[in-house]
């Protein structure tokens, strides 16, 4: 599961959620080097003909396109939440490569879990309200992921002494 509960003091319990990665960058660089070798096998029935300096160029556009994908998605993998639950305050931080930090805390007394089964971005929605806004947390999880985390946050966040 893309999330683990750290218990970073006897007060202080920390939840760190990421994206999931199916797929490390050591397979990527596996899959494009496949996809280059596989595609020299038909230029080589044209190896020593004019027609090879024709055909080369889209390979090399193909597996430069793969290549630039597999960043992409790597680069947009590289975000993760932070919850950070002391005995009074609740504060999550999300770091996103695109919009950088974003920061939200209030009193974990009045912090609570909410899920949304329709009507957000995606199913089970999970917000945490509190102090007057409403945040999301962990809409990159998976459906499942989000149930076990919304169910996590209502039994951690009951109080301070819950674990």
């Amino acid at each position: 599961m893309p999330y683990r509960w750290n218990q970073t003091s006897d007060t202080e319990q920390e939840l760190r959620l990421w994206p999931h990665n199916s797929l490390p960058p050591r397979g990527a660089m596996i899959v494009v080097l496949a996809v280059f070798l596989f595609g020299l096998i038909p230029l080589l029935a044209v190896l020593g003909s004019v027609l090879l300096w024709g055909l080369l160029p889209f390979l090399l556009l193909t597996v430069l396109g793969l290549w630039l994908a597999f960043e992409m998605n790597y680069r947009a993998r590289s975000m993760f939440e932070v919850l950070t639950l002391t005995g009074t305050q609740a504060h999550l931080v999300h770091h996103s490569p695109r919009s950088g930090q974003k920061e939200w805390s209030c009193n974990r007394y009045w912090a609570r879990p909410e899920m949304h089964k329709k009507g957000g971005p995606v199913p089970n929605y999970v917000t945490l309200v509190g102090d007057g806004r409403e945040v999301e947390i962990g809409a990159f999880l998976s459906e499942e992921e989000r149930i076990a985390l919304y169910d996590d946050l209502v039994n951690r966040l009951k109080g301070p002494a819950a674990a």
